[in-house]
């Protein structure tokens, strides 16, 4: 019964350090976003020239792809790759846990 409760302490304690690795990588992920937003804006402001803007979001397994400037369709482009490559790796990682 003891050895039980140490189990699922261990298991609670090893679940809160990856939630808490989580939370830290998601931060420093949004930092890395906001920083990227104020440099272009400050590099726009400065040299006076437009900026170019493009992304992804996902909502579910559908893509929705933006885009604006002078170079907005390469920064399409280069975005429906690294969707391609990361539904890719999703996959393959997927596949590895479950078999």
């Amino acid at each position: 019964m003891a050895e039980k409760m140490s189990e699922k302490s261990e298991g609670s304690d090893e679940g809160i350090q990856v939630f808490s690795k989580f939370f830290m990588l998601s931060m420093l992920g949004f930092a890395v976003v906001i920083i990227g937003i104020i440099l272009v804006m400050a590099a726009s402001l400065l040299r006076g020239s437009s900026a170019s803007v493009g992304g992804v979001i996902f909502i579910g397994p559908f893509p929705i792809m933006f885009g604006a400037g002078p170079n907005g369709a390469w920064l399409i482009g280069i975005s429906i790759v690294i969707s391609v490559v990361m539904i890719l790796a999703f996959v393959l990682m997927r596949r590895r846990n479950h078999g």
